[in-house]
């Protein structure tokens, strides 16, 4: 796995040296995008890393827990399997094989101040892999059923995420079903213009730079078909690619953070879907 610099996203925030995970200043991208992931996410979420299985969990995982599990954001290798992955074994050791996975209304059980109590949910396994293309861990999303969500969720979006490095990809996409909209993501721009012609999306969120057709252009052939649909682009060369650019769009500046894309798509849904 390649090293990157300091992370700068939530992860940033803690001091992992202590953890199993150690310096997060030698992580590789994946770990770090996923643990900004985890934390940013209001929803109860944790992460299983590398062959020691070290895992961390966010506050609302925490929280739903209970009063007896330690405090976010972990980062060891447990002495006792967490819930979800204690009753979801199999499932994570397909994950761990490279298979994402929808589990629905699997009974987890925690530790209550008045014992144990059992709460039936929804986990999503999302393995995440490394340079070299192996998968490094699994990203667990915990969404308790219906009649036990901790709060109602947003109104969704549809997203469709178009991103040529998979790992970045899948992150992205797991990002926006955590702040509660829907996502399909694709590598290239006539992939995603065949997912247009299939399917209605209420945003495109595109890389500018792209192997074949760029963004731009896809955003400039979908408006033509779709011209309620909203844009946002992901660029690493700033703005010079969009000067020219006649449409309306959001861009968010490589690398951004998990509340600046927050933020874009809440501003969409706060002035309607189109």
């Amino acid at each position: 796995m390649s090293a990157i610099s300091k992370p700068a996203g939530p992860a940033a925030g803690v001091d992992w040296r202590t953890s199993d995970f150690g310096d997060d200043a030698g992580w590789p991208h994946t770990l770090r995008l996923s643990m900004d992931i985890l934390l940013g996410s209001p929803f109860p979420m944790l992460l299983v890393w590398g062959e020691r299985r070290i895992v961390a969990y966010n506050s609302a995982y925490a929280e739903l827990a209970g009063p007896h599990h330690p405090p976010a954001p972990g980062g060891r290798v447990p002495s006792v399997s967490p819930a979800p992955m204690a009753v979801a074994a199999e499932g994570f050791r397909r994950a761990a094989g490279g298979e994402a996975l929808q589990l629905p209304r699997q009974r987890l059980t925690f530790l209550r101040a008045n014992g144990p109590q059992q709460l039936d949910c929804d986990l999503h396994l999302t393995p995440l892999t490394d340079d070299s293309g192996a998968v490094a861990g699994v990203l667990c999303a915990v969404a308790p059923c219906a009649e036990r969500q901790l709060a109602p969720p947003p109104v969704g979006l549809r997203v469709l995420v178009v991103e040529d490095n998979l790992d970045s990809q899948y992150l992205v996409c797991e990002m926006i079903k955590a702040f509660g909209h829907e996502a399909d993501g694709v590598a290239h721009a006539e992939g995603a213009l065949d997912m247009l012609a299939k399917h209605s999306y209420n945003v495109l969120f595109s890389d500018v730079s792209l192997p074949g057709m760029s963004g731009v252009d896809l955003a400039r052939q979908a408006l033509r078909n779709s011209p309620d649909m909203k844009v946002i682009f992901a660029s690493g060369y700033g703005e010079a690619m969009l000067r020219h650019v006649e449409f309306p769009f959001q861009s968010l500046q490589k690398p951004y953070e998990i509340e600046q894309l927050q933020s874009s798509l809440d501003r969409i849904a706060a002035h309607g879907q189109g």
